[in-house]
């Protein structure tokens, strides 16, 4: 994490790049929320097609992007070598994560998500820019996809560690499902909404509070799905504040709903 006030320091520092991940789902407007407003100097990022694969019911609605393909978008955004990368949305991280968690999974060691994200920014003073920025100059990093553990659905169906749901509850227990084709949740998922990870004012909760809610899940390693792919993403991120690493499960429900040969459960 990197808080507002040391974001300032670190941009007027320079050696920075800035992207922002504005997007939420049912709401295609994040272009366009950029240009009304955005901290100077940022890069904005299409989780859509930048951040993902083309959708399939076999492989979910975010696949994990070609790692090529996110080289050619991680270039045209100016990310350099040796250069800092903090990123941020408007929605306490969810999106943000998800740029957060694929950079360091290519091979990108410093990488940070701004706390509170643009409502921190403003709250502590900071002014916004409007319209397009300049594009970039072309960066030059090199990614190389593994750097992150991921589980497929066939691990995560024999998975014999903890596995989290990071969904809202009432998706978990089945009782409503806006977008996949099944509600329920995977047998064995512990639900652990992502939501959960932050308090009132959209940062993440301290490290301690953060530890007391992962505290007690049961022994084994770690594996964290979601609808598909992107807030699990946040959870990831929230167990590495208090040092524990966690597998993405990057199709989540969205790939697991739509094999008729995988199990379904609902209820606590």
């Amino acid at each position: 994490m990197i808080s507002a006030t040391e974001l300032g320091e670190a941009l007027a520092g320079g050696n920075t790049r800035l992207l922002d991940i504005r997007w939420a789902l049912g709401d295609p407007d994040g272009p366009q929320h950029y240009l009304d407003g955005h901290i100077p100097g940022a890069v904005f990022v299409d989780l859509e097609t930048e951040l993902a694969a083309l959708p399939t019911p076999a492989s979910g609605r975010h696949p994990l992007p070609d790692v090529a393909q996110l080289q050619r978008c991680a270039r045209s955004w100016g990310l350099r070598v040796g250069e800092s990368v903090v990123v941020y949305d408007a929605t306490g991280g969810m999106a943000a994560a998800r740029a957060w968690w694929l950079l360091r999974w290519a091979g990108i060691e410093d990488v940070r998500i701004l706390d509170g994200g643009l409502p921190a920014w403003t709250a502590s003073g900071g002014a916004l820019a409007t319209g397009p920025e300049t594009d970039p100059e072309p960066g030059d990093v090199n990614l190389a996809s593994g750097r992150l553990p991921v589980v497929d659905a066939d691990a995560v169906a024999r998975w014999q560690g903890v596995l989290l749901d990071a969904r809202a509850s009432e998706r978990y227990r089945g009782e409503i499902e806006p977008i996949d084709p099944k509600a329920g949740h995977i047998p064995g998922a512990v639900s652990a909404p992502t939501a959960e990870n932050l308090d009132a004012d959209g940062r993440f909760r301290a490290a301690e509070d953060l530890r007391e809610r992962f505290a007690g899940l049961g022994p084994g390693p770690i594996a964290v799905y979601c609808g598909s792919g992107v807030t699990a993403a946040h959870q990831v991120a929230a167990l590495a504040v208090v040092g524990v690493e966690a597998a993405l499960y990057p199709g989540s429900w969205s790939q697991w709903s739509n094999d008729p040969k995988r199990p379904v459960a609902t209820g606590v």
